[in-house]
């Protein structure tokens, strides 16, 4: 389930070749909350299950900002792929930043910022989102 106004763009401008196919892929079951936005151009993948609360940004692209006598839209917008695992919450607000890996099984505090990877079965707060507990043979452990 989609919700109103989620803005999802995947690939490049017309005509440019993309370097993955699917560029964004959303497992069964899912559901994107509403105002959310997805943005790839290199490689986003959602697991199975996952849902997300309302006004979420995921993108696998930043902006570039080496040389300051040129715009930030005229230079080298950096990708790297962004995968969510399956069954994973990620909360209100939250963004998920280029190369960011959430495990399977993951709660995302809302307002979170992703930038890394955090493991299976983690729940994970904060700018940058780090984990706080976590479930470990058997039972929650406090990180």
């Amino acid at each position: 389930m989609i919700g109103p106004g989620v803005s999802l763009s995947a690939g490049m401008l017309p005509g440019q070749q993309c370097i993955t196919d699917p560029v964004v892929s959303i497992g069964d079951r899912c559901l994107i909350g509403r105002g959310s936005g997805i943005v790839g151009h290199l490689r986003i993948e959602i697991g199975n299950d996952v849902w997300t609360g309302h006004h979420i940004y995921i993108t696998d692209q930043n902006h570039g900002y080496e040389d300051v006598t040129t715009t930030i839209s005229s230079q080298i917008q950096p990708e790297r792929e962004v995968v969510i695992g399956d069954g994973a919450w990620i909360g209100h607000g939250s963004v998920v930043l280029p190369g960011a890996r959430i495990g399977k099984h993951c709660v995302i505090g809302a307002n979170s910022v992703v930038t890394g990877e955090i493991p299976d079965f983690s729940v994970a707060v904060g700018n940058p989102a780090r984990v706080i507990k976590q479930y470990v043979n058997g039972e929650w452990k406090r990180v």
